[in-house]
C-alpha cells in the first residue's frame, strides 16, 4: 500500500477538521475558549466525549492486550461505570453550584491559594505527561508504517501533526472542540466496526464461531480471581473506578467540556450516556484484540501488544480500503484527547496559574493574546514530551499512561476527598509539601512492590536487579501493587493533609442565665 496514498487521506482528513474549526470559532471569544459560552448540546459533548475516553491508546493498545490477558481489562471498565455514577452525582453538583470555570477554583475556596495551585500544578503535569504519551503511540505508528520509506524523521511527523492541531485549536477552543470531538468520535466508531467486520470476513468466521474460538483459546475469560496478582479483580475494578473520578472528574479537560452543558442535569446525562455507552464500546475493542490475535495465529504472525493492529491492518493482509480506514480510525481516536489536552492545559494555566480571568488591568485583547502565547508555548512542550517517549520507546503504552496516572493524579485525589468528606481546614501553605512527599512515597512502594517491571526498565544490572526482587520477597511476599496504586497515592496524600489540619472553628456558645 502507497504511504503517499494513505498519507493523502491524512491531510484530507485535516482539512475537514480545519474547515469544522473555522465554521464553529467565527465570533469566538476567550468564553468561547475556555468553556463554551456554557451553550453546548450535551447529547453532542457526550459522543464527542466516547472519543476523547477512549483515544488512540485504546484503539491500538486495548487489542493488543488480549493475547495476554484476555478480556481482563474489562474488569477496569466495570470500574470506570463506577466512577462515572461518583462523577455525575457527586462532583458535577458540586461545579455547577460554584459555578466554576476552573475546577481547581474549588481547592481555593476550600482551602486556600497554595492548594489551589499546587492542583492545577498537579493536573498540567498529568495531563501533559498522559496526553503526549498517547500522541507518540499513534505518531509513531504513522512514522513506521507510512512516513519511515519516504524519508521523513520523526521529529518532522512530531511537529507537523502538533501544528495542525494547533491551528484547528487555535482560536475556538471548547466551542470548536465540542463540534470536531463528534466528528472524530464517529469516524473511530465506524472504522472499529468495519475493522470487525472484515477480519470475520477475512476469517471466514461468523461472530458466534469468532466468540468459540476465542473462549477456547481461553481469551474471552474477564475476571482474574489470583488475589496477589496485579490483575486481580477487586484491584482492578477499584483502581478502574477511582482512576476515571480522578482522570475524568478531577480532569480540567474532561470536566470543561461538561461544564460547558447549559444545566446540571444535562451535564448528568452527558456522563452517565457516556458512561453506558463505553460499556459497550470497549467490548467491540477487546472483541477485535481476539480477532486480530486468531488472524496473526492463522497467517503465522509473531507480533503481538501495540504493534499488532497496525501490522495487520497496514501490511498485505487485508484490503487497501482497510488500510485507509484504520488510519482514520487511528487518528480520529488520537485528536480528540489530544487536541482537548492542548485546550484544557492552556485554559488551566492562564485561569489558574495566571489569574486571566481576575485581571481587571488586562482589556479582553490584551487576554487573548496571552491565551494564544500560553497554547502555542504548550504545543511546543508536547513536541518535547513526544520526543521523550521516542527515547524510552517503551511497547505498552498504556501500562505508563496507568502508571503515572497513579503518580501524579494522586494528590489531586487526596485533596478533593478532603475537601468534600470532611470540614477540617488545613494550613494551606504545607499542602504543597504533602502532595510532593505522597507520590515520593508511592513511588517507592510501587518499585519494591514490582521489582521485576522496574529493573527492566531502568536496566539494572543484574546484581541490583536481584536485590531489589530480594527486598520485594521481604517486605511483599508476593504481592504486586496494581491499578490500586492511585487510590494508596491518594490515601497517603488524605492522611498528610489530616496532620496539617485543625477542627473549623466554631462561634462560642453563648452563656446561659
Amino acid at each position: 500500500m502507497s504511504p503517499v496514498f494513505l498519507l493523502s487521506f491524512v491531510f484530507a482528513y485535516f482539512a475537514i477538521l480545519l474547515v469544522v474549526a473555522w465554521y464553529t470559532s467565527r465570533n469566538s471569544n476567550n468564553d468561547s475558549f475556555f468553556i463554551g459560552n456554557r451553550n453546548s448540546n450535551w447529547m453532542l459533548v457526550a459522543f464527542g466525549m466516547i472519543g476523547t475516553s477512549l483515544s488512540g491508546v485504546t484503539f491500538v493498545s486495548v487489542p493488543g492486550t488480549v493475547g495476554a490477558g484476555g478480556f481482563n481489562y474489562y474488569q477496569v471498565v466495570i470500574g470506570y461505570f463506577l466512577g462515572y455514577l461518583v462523577i455525575a452525582y457527586v462532583l458535577l453538583p458540586l461545579y455547577y453550584k460554584m459555578n466554576l470555570t476552573s475546577i481547581y477554583n474549588y481547592l481555593e475556596h476550600r482551602f486556600g491559594t497554595t492548594s489551589y495551585k499546587t492542583g492545577a500544578t498537579y493536573f498540567i503535569l498529568s495531563r501533559t505527561l498522559g496526553a503526549t504519551a498517547r500522541l507518540y503511540l499513534v505518531v509513531n505508528i504513522l512514522q513506521i508504517f507510512i512516513l519511515n520509506s519516504m524519508g521523513v524523521p520523526f521529529w518532522a511527523t512530531a511537529l507537523v501533526i502538533l501544528v495542525l492541531i494547533l491551528l484547528y485549536t487555535f482560536e475556538g477552543g471548547v466551542k470548536t472542540i465540542v463540534y470536531t470531538d463528534t466528528l472524530q468520535t464517529s469516524c473511530m466508531l465506524i472504522g472499529l466496526v468495519i475493522c470487525i467486520i472484515a477480519i470475520m470476513n477475512k476469517l471466514d468466521f461468523s461472530l458466534a464461531q469468532t466468540w468459540q474460538a476465542m473462549g477456547e483459546k481461553g481469551m474471552t475469560r474477564i475476571f482474574n480471581t489470583d488475589v496477589q496478582a496485579p490483575g486481580f479483580f477487586l484491584k482492578q475494578i477499584l483502581g478502574g473506578a477511582f482512576i476515571t473520578i480522578a482522570m475524568t472528574g478531577l480532569d480540567q479537560e474532561m470536566m470543561q467540556k461538561n461544564i460547558s452543558v447549559k444545566t446540571l442535569a444535562g451535564s448528568q446525562k452527558n456522563v452517565m450516556t457516556l458512561a453506558f455507552v463505553l460499556l459497550v464500546v470497549n467490548v467491540l475493542f477487546l472483541l477485535m484484540g481476539g480477532l486480530l490475535y486468531l488472524f496473526a495465529e492463522a497467517n503465522g504472525l509473531a507480533v503481538k501488544g501495540d504493534d499488532l493492529f497496525p501490522a495487520i491492518a497496514l501490511g498485505n493482509y487485508l484490503s487497501a480500503g482497510i488500510g485507509v480506514i484504520f488510519i482514520i480510525g487511528l487518528i480520529s481516536a488520537l485528536f480528540p484527547s489530544a487536541d482537548g489536552a492542548l485546550t484544557a492545559l492552556t485554559s488551566s494555566f492562564c485561569i489558574d496559574i495566571l489569574g486571566l480571568k481576575r485581571r481587571t488591568d488586562l482589556n479582553e485583547k490584551q487576554k487573548k493574546r496571552i491565551r494564544l502565547s500560553v497554547h502555542l508555548s504548550l504545543t511546543l512542550v508536547f513536541f518535547l514530551c513526544v520526543m521523550l517517549f521516542k527515547w524510552i520507546d517503551d511497547k505498552s503504552i498504556i501500562d505508563v499512561i496507568l502508571k503515572v496516572a497513579g503518580y501524579t493524579y494522586g494528590p489531586l485525589l487526596g485533596l478533593f476527598a478532603f475537601g468534600i468528606l470532611t470540614k477540617r481546614q488545613i494550613n494551606d501553605k504545607l499542602s504543597l509539601l504533602v502532595c510532593m512527599a505522597a507520590p515520593v512515597l508511592v513511588i517507592g512502594i510501587d518499585m519494591v512492590s514490582n521489582a521485576e517491571w522496574f529493573a527492566t526498565k531502568l536496566k539494572l544490572t543484574a546484581d541490583n536487579a536481584a536485590a531489589l526482587k530480594s527486598l520485594s520477597d521481604r517486605v511483599f511476599g508476593g504481592f504486586k501493587i496494581g491499578l490500586e496504586l492511585l487510590l494508596l497515592n491518594g490515601l497517603l496524600t488524605f492522611g498528610g493533609l489530616w496532620l496539617i489540619s485543625r477542627k473549623p472553628a466554631t462561634a462560642a456558645t453563648p452563656a446561659t442565665a
